[in-house]
């Protein structure tokens, strides 16, 4: 099974993209604390790369920007590519299949929903594919 779930903060400001085939896609990362604390107290935050596709890219661009809370929830995909001095480096991403807005962004300026007001959207199978 791959699985991976999360409730972070986007950390940059989200830009819509098209293939050269026009499917649209994002990419972003998203800032994740964890329970525990450091030694001095301060709060551990992890940053996971996500991707999505199609309308799940549509909507999380729509109604999301950098600081936007959100629950994520989709597949980790590794992909290599070659560096400058010729090695290859590894990436992990989240593809995204399922988003919940916590918070949106509204005329510029971002909104908290009640959990009851919380935005669900899933991406069918057709949704989530890159091609």
């Amino acid at each position: 099974m791959n699985r991976f779930e999360c409730i972070g903060r986007i950390t940059k400001d989200i830009e819509l993209k098209s293939t050269q085939n026009g499917v649209k896609f994002i990419n972003s990362s998203i800032a994740v604390n964890r329970k525990l604390k450091d030694n001095n107290g301060d709060q551990i935050t992890d940053f996971f790369n996500f991707t999505a596709w199609r309308i799940m890219a549509e909507n999380i661009s729509k109604y999301c920007k950098k600081g936007s809370k959100v629950y994520i929830c989709g597949e980790l995909q590794n992909r290599s590519y070659d560096k400058e001095d010729g090695t290859k480096g590894y990436i992990t991403d989240i593809v995204v299949s399922e988003c919940e807005f916590i918070d949106t962004k509204n005329n510029g300026e971002s909104k908290t929903n009640t959990p009851a007001e919380a935005v669900p959207i899933n991406a069918g199978d057709e949704d989530s594919l890159p091609f």
